[in-house]
């Protein structure tokens, strides 16, 4: 891909950026062929904004607390994410839950990261659940957002086993790893068009289709 056909994307992020950094890290060593157009946060103190702007990345807060609704707030979101041409809009750790008018207007290049292997534990407080439900095997999932929350059209999952002796912030730390590495492969088979929806589900173009990432229980 010439740099000139290079894609764009903008990150949403809410806190420390952990998944934005891994994506950023993935770009500054060539792994991604993406332009990163824009930080956005809707959270003045969020982390993630000094690690952006240490790299030269622009960065934007709209701060939610400042909007009487949630769909004022989306609408000035939209409008300053679309300042940025993004080919895709990417939430890593964007804690709010966004209304339908704003997903149906970026339909098809708003991805997200979720710490479940979703359609299972959508919503919050996932590590708790699948430790209270007893699950062997945990994980997470990179999806098209949708009007249904956390249930898009799914990209790629990486699955942790779980032990006996996890806690919440154990279990949180193996999937963490794994987010780390599956969210920069979805926005890689993204921006290079490898992948599309069809009839609902997320279908790939080549014989790259899951390579490494799908599984990775890898101990402790």
């Amino acid at each position: 891909m010439k740099s000139s056909e290079m894609k764009r994307i903008v990150i949403l992020i809410s806190g420390r950026g952990s998944n934005m950094q891994s994506l950023l890290e993935g770009v500054a060593s060539g792994v991604l062929n993406v332009g990163v157009a824009a930080v956005i946060s809707n959270r003045p103190q969020a982390g993630g904004l000094a690690i952006a702007t240490a790299q030269g990345i622009p960065t934007r807060v709209i701060d939610h607390q400042q909007f009487v609704s949630r769909e004022a707030f989306d609408t000035a979101l939209a409008a300053v994410i679309d300042e940025f041409s993004p080919d895709l809009v990417v939430l890593a750790g964007f804690m709010r839950i966004l209304s339908d008018d704003f997903v149906r207007h970026f339909d098809g290049r708003l991805i997200n990261i979720h710490p479940s292997l979703l359609p299972s534990f959508p919503g919050l407080h996932t590590h708790r659940r699948a430790l209270e439900e007893g699950v062997k095997v945990h994980g997470c999932t990179v999806h098209f957002v949708t009007p249904t929350l956390d249930h898009g059209p799914i990209i790629v999952q990486a699955v942790v086993p779980v032990f006996d002796e996890d806690d919440e912030d154990r279990l949180a730390a193996r999937v963490l790893a794994q987010e780390h590495q599956i969210y920069p492969l979805a926005v890689g088979w993204f921006v290079n068009n490898q992948l599309r929806i069809v009839d609902g589900r997320v279908v790939f173009d080549g014989a790259h289709r899951f390579s490494e990432a799908l599984i990775s229980p890898q101990g402790r």
